[in-house]
Parts: structure tokens; C-alpha cells; sequence
């Protein structure tokens, strides 16, 4: 029987990648079944399947060889076997008050639609606990009154539960660099207007005011300039005007922050971006390849 797995390069783009990459798959008698690649912007970007059944080293070594090579020529290598349940990455949620974004990120990870695990979920406010604690998530919080020990509690209860995401489900708190730095492009938030219009509070309120026929959200890496990280993903609802009321406005967005959150936490989770000089680029056809495939790295 076959034993495919996936390789995949990532970086800057350079001559040579392609025929180094495979010259080197060759020498350990594997064979290349199918290759995507790309330059995006500088990046180059490249996912192959490959048969290694009748390969001449062992698995470590073959990851360690990709490695070497990667390191040589300053860019990132993977291998992943297929076939087998992917590893599931560990995400950490903070809330504050407001139901909706939890509600439906717990609803889309038992649908198995997110491919990770809600290890915690934390808060400046005991509102949502029944919530998480109902659908098996532990569940802790901090008043942030005083916003110092507050990120004492958050550095301690993440540094516990060791996310490999983190997640602001409409969690109303500024976050500092301390902790924005521990984890670079591993912190989403949804911001509900289409950034860069509408930054800071009261968003809805804005766009109603302005009389905008258009709004939305915006997906975004967390950093340390507000509400300006990487765009993920945005999407709009229209506005009635003269018809809608800001009730209206909001519900409206509420639903659509909620989805837009999830499928960007769920990009983020299957692979499928990667942030290059400021700006969120998708790895093209990369889901087909690593569908059912664990990391080897």
C-alpha cells in the first residue's frame, strides 16, 4: 500500500527551491505525486504530495534532511503524513458579557467544523460561565478593573492551558504588548465594522449615525496599534436606511460577527494563511492536500 504524506516550503522567494526540494526527494527514492506552488507578493509558497513507501530513510530523517535544507535556504519546510486524524490545535477564548460569539463557536466545533479544541474560555465577567461550562469548556475570571492583574491572570491561565490560538469572542478589553508579544499573529479578534472605517467603540452606532447603506466586521490579527492588525476576513450586511433602526443595525451584525469569527479561527486552525509583511495571505489549494494530516515536524 502507498504512504503518501505532504510536504510543504514556505518563504521568501529564491531560484532553485523547486529543483532543490525535489533533487533531495529523489535521492531518497520518494516519489512526487502531485505539486501546487505559488509567489504571492514575494512569498513563495509550495505543497506536494508524495508516495514514501518505497523510501530509502526513515521518516525522522527525511524531516530532518527537509529541515536542513529549509534552514540553508532561509525558508520554513513541513512534512505531514496522511491518512491519519489531524492534530488538533489548542485555542484559547475571552469573553467579556455577550453571548453570541461563544454560542456559535461552540456550535460549529461540535458540527466539526473547527478543527481544534476550546481549552478555556476567559473573562473579566462570570456571565458566560454557564454557557461554557454546559458544553464541557472550563471556565475562569478576573474583574479587570485593575487591568494589570487582569494580564497577570491571562499570562498565568494561558501560560496553564498553552493555546495555540487565541481568540477574542468580543472580549472589550484593550490587550497590551505584554501580552500581544507572547503570542505574534496567534490572537484574532472581530471588530464589527469594515476596518479601517468605524475603528474604536461604538461601531454600529457610527454607521447608523453616518447613514452608511453599507456595514460589516472584520476578522484581524490582534497587535499593538488598535483595531489595525491583519485583515483576515470581512463581510457586510446592507442598512435599510430610513427603515432599520439601530436595533436593527445590530442584530444584523451581531449574526455576522459570529460567523465571520468562526471561519476565520477556522483558516487559522486548518493551515491555511500565513502573514507575510503585514498582510494575511492564503495558501492556495492547501486544504485538499492536508485534509487528515497530522503534523511530522
Amino acid at each position: 500500500m502507498r504512504n503518501q504524506a505532504v510536504v510543504s516550503v514556505i518563504g521568501r522567494d529564491q531560484k532553485g527551491v523547486v529543483a532543490r526540494i525535489s533533487t533531495y526527494l529523489a535521492s531518497c527514492n520518494i516519489n512526487i505525486e502531485d505539486i501546487e506552488q505559488r509567489v504571492m507578493e514575494g512569498l513563495f509558497i509550495m505543497t506536494m504530495l508524495v508516495d514514501v513507501s518505497e523510501a530509502t530513510t526513515t521518516l525522522d530523517e527525511l524531516v530532518l534532511g527537509l529541515r536542513r535544507i529549509g534552514d540553508e535556504i532561509g525558508m520554513e519546510t513541513t512534512l505531514r503524513l496522511a491518512g491519519a486524524p489531524a492534530a488538533r490545535k489548542r485555542v484559547a477564548v475571552l469573553v467579556t458579557k455577550e453571548a453570541h460569539c461563544l454560542a456559535q463557536l461552540v456550535h460549529d466545533r461540535d458540527q466539526g467544523l473547527i478543527r481544534g479544541d476550546l481549552v478555556t474560555v476567559l473573562a473579566n465577567h462570570p456571565d458566560l460561565e454557564p454557557l461554557a461550562r454546559e458544553h464541557g469548556i472550563p471556565f475562569a475570571w478576573a474583574p479587570s478593573k485593575d487591568k494589570s492583574a487582569h494580564e497577570d491572570f491571562l499570562l498565568a491561565r494561558l501560560a496553564e492551558v498553552k493555546p495555540d490560538l487565541v481568540v477574542l469572542a468580543r472580549y472589550m478589553q484593550i490587550l497590551t504588548p505584554r501580552l500581544i508579544d507572547r503570542y505574534p499573529f496567534r490572537i484574532i479578534n472581530i471588530h464589527p465594522s469594515l476596518l479601517p472605517y468605524f475603528p474604536g467603540p461604538a461601531p454600529y452606532k457610527q454607521a447608523f449615525d453616518s447613514g452608511v447603506r453599507v456595514h460589516g466586521c472584520t476578522a484581524h490579527f490582534v497587535t499593538e496599534q488598535l483595531d489595525e492588525g491583519p485583515v483576515i476576513m470581512q463581510d457586510v450586511f446592507h442598512i435599510n436606511v430610513g427603515v432599520d433602526s439601530l436595533d436593527d443595525v445590530k442584530r444584523k451584525g451581531l449574526e455576522l460577527e459570529a460567523n465571520v469569527l468562526s471561519k476565520a479561527m477556522q483558516l487559522f486552525l486548518d493551515e491555511e494563511l500565513v502573514v507575510v509583511e503585514g498582510k494575511v495571505i492564503f495558501k492556495p489549494g492547501i486544504s485538499r492536500f492536508l485534509q487528515g494530516t497530522p503534523a511530522a515536524t
